[in-house]
């Protein structure tokens, strides 16, 4: 189970805790994160109100409110196995940041509803996530849905039917129920039968089955602390538990998860805020009867709830089947271990009082050796329980001390009988037994072949991961080579640009230079034209002069002809 951030009341958390389903305790680790192109930082953000849901041996972790705030939604993924998160690069129309929304999944698709973004602005959109191609799309539906809200709880009924309950609205806390039909994608209101809950937001849900439980919540003025149950088949409420108000159920943002074994559920409640915030661990165990139902802090579970001891494997392979925990505020230090234990003693000395009076003297098992135990004891429901290893001593004494004791009496044969039915009775059960060892050592064969093969499957993995990281290793020093080269092209770029300035410069003053040219060869045409026109008056002029001189030589000849006597040309 896996917690990640929240609120300490002073800060917001970026740290990672687990509780060790195989242990029963917290393990405290310090996950790696992947470097990512399109963030600065390889550091995760510290942020509350955000949803985290498992896949495979992964866990999802979906928006919350951060420092510092982005625009769209973030999704970061954390691998159980390698204890590294890393960011899903996601496409598509991504939607807005938002904290106090709900996510869940059907198969590989993410389904998202409401919240409330940076701004405070209550959502009512809808949008699905494909996991394996990290692409966003908007969901498209019909009728009349919910409205805009935050801090409500959400459930996927058959991966087909979306519960959406609660929450906060614009002005008010909300009761509604509605839900949404994937296969017609329209939504309606529930009509319940009989009593409701009371409008309630920041309350935790767990879908188990056909049983939807919702437990804490509130308004405002008043937080509740009952657990309500909603038959999805029947839409009937019903009240199933009331705590102490010294339950975190009654605080705000405590998260819970379901553990599941044969027929009955394990709620595990842990975290939340009312003055101060809390790291306790609490938990309700659903019985047969209905009536059973009780919350317990973690080491004061009341033992007589506790029919069972999950196995080891059961409680390790239920990790992939049951919602994580979604917000923390510390992390407990006690662990689940000393309450389970606690409760199987006091279960197996029960047990052993009854069979002591029937018997005689019956040996005891710990929790320990059960958790230690690998075989199921549902494999031999069919046989009777004196078969079991302590109850087959204990009855082979009593059955021996019997046949002494009336061996010596006046009715012999008729014991003598009864001691030969039941030496055969014995015999075929010393048989069943021998049979049923060898089909042990055959299973213990075959697991020690499994353990071999995972082994060297798991020697196969480190070398993968080996060459994982020097792969890693070298893309990193390929990364600091592009990095080089690209801070070498900046600065060609920046002489570049310094030199395209310069010639932008140098064009400029041209461009003066020439303007200043144009100018001065304008003012010279135009003093060329004057200086034409004036010669071209002083040429008009000249031709005037020799027409009169030519005139006044014709008169002088005209003179002279009439005197008849030509004047002789003076000789100097």
């Amino acid at each position: 189970m896996v917690v990640f951030g929240g609120d300490s009341g002073h800060q917001l958390l970026d740290d990672t805790k687990m509780l060790n389903l195989e242990k029963l305790t917290w393990d405290s680790t310090t996950p790696k994160v992947l470097p990512s192109p399109i963030r600065s930082t390889s550091k995760l953000p510290a942020c509350k109100g955000h949803c985290m849901v498992s896949w495979g041996n992964s866990v999802i972790l979906v928006g919350g409110r951060s420092e510092p705030a982005t625009d769209r939604l973030s999704v970061w993924s954390f691998n159980t196995e390698t204890e590294i998160w890393s960011l899903m690069e996601a496409k598509g129309d991504i939607p807005a940041a938002r904290s106090g929304h709900t996510v869940t999944r059907a198969g590989a698709t993410l389904i998202l509803f409401g919240g409330e973004d940076a701004k405070g602005k209550k959502r009512h959109d809808l949008h699905m996530f494909d996991l394996k191609s990290s692409t966003w799309l908007p969901l498209n539906y019909k009728g009349s849905g919910p409205s805009p809200r935050s801090n409500h709880v959400a459930a996927l009924y058959d991966d087909r039917v979306l519960l959406i309950f609660g929450g906060h609205s614009k002005s008010k806390t909300l009761n509604d129920l509605f839900s949404l039909d994937f296969e017609t994608m329209v939504w309606s209101r529930v009509k319940t039968n009989g009593p409701h809950p009371s409008p309630r937001a920041d309350c935790s849900g767990a879908l188990c089955g056909t049983k939807w439980y919702i437990t804490g919540g509130g308004s405002k003025k008043k937080r509740q602390a009952e657990t309500w149950v909603f038959d999805v088949l029947e839409s009937k409420w019903t009240v199933r538990a009331v705590p102490p108000s010294s339950s975190i159920t009654t605080k705000k943002g405590f998260s819970m998860v379901p553990l599941y074994h044969r027929d009955k559920i394990v709620l595990v409640a842990f975290g939340g805020n009312k003055k101060d915030p809390s790291d306790k661990v609490e938990v309700l165990v659903v019985l047969q009867n209905d009536h059973s139902y009780s919350w317990r802090s973690a080491p004061d579970v009341d033992p007589l709830l506790y029919e069972y001891s999950p196995s080891t494997k059961e409680l390790a392979g239920h990790l992939n089947k049951c919602a994580p925990l979604y917000s923390n505020s510390s992390v407990a230090r006690h662990s689940l271990a000393s309450t389970v234990e606690r409760a199987s003693r006091e279960e197996h000395g029960a047990l052993g009082t009854s069979l002591h009076r029937k018997y005689g003297q019956v040996e005891d098992c710990s929790l320990a050796q059960k958790l230690e135990k690998l075989i199921d004891d549902d494999k031999y429901d069919d046989v009777d329980d004196c078969s079991s290893c302590p109850l087959v001593v204990s009855c082979s004494r009593k059955i021996s001390g019997e046949e002494n004791a009336d061996n010596q009496g006046p009715s012999g044969r008729r014991i003598a009988r009864s001691s030969s039915d039941i030496s055969h009775l014995y015999n075929t059960k010393i048989t069943d037994l021998i049979r049923r060892n060898a089909a042990l050592e055959d299973q213990l064969a075959a697991a020690l072949e499994s353990k071999e093969q995972a082994e060297k499957n798991l020697s196969l993995v480190m070398s993968s991961r080996e060459q994982l990281e020097k792969r890693l290793a070298s893309r990193g020093k390929e990364a600091e080579l592009l990095k080089e080269k690209i801070a070498g092209l900046e600065l060609a770029q920046e002489e570049s640009n310094s030199l395209s300035n310069a010639v932008h410069a140098d064009n400029v003053r041209l461009e003066r230079e020439v303007a200043f040219l144009k100018a001065v060869a304008d003012e010279t045409r135009k003093e060329m034209h004057s200086t034409r026109r004036v010669l071209a008056g002083e040429q008009s002029r000249t031709f005037q002069l020799q027409v009169e001189v030519f005139h006044l030589k014709q008169r002088l000849q005209t003179a002279e002809g009439r005197s008849g006597t030509p004047r002789k040309p003076h000789n100097p």
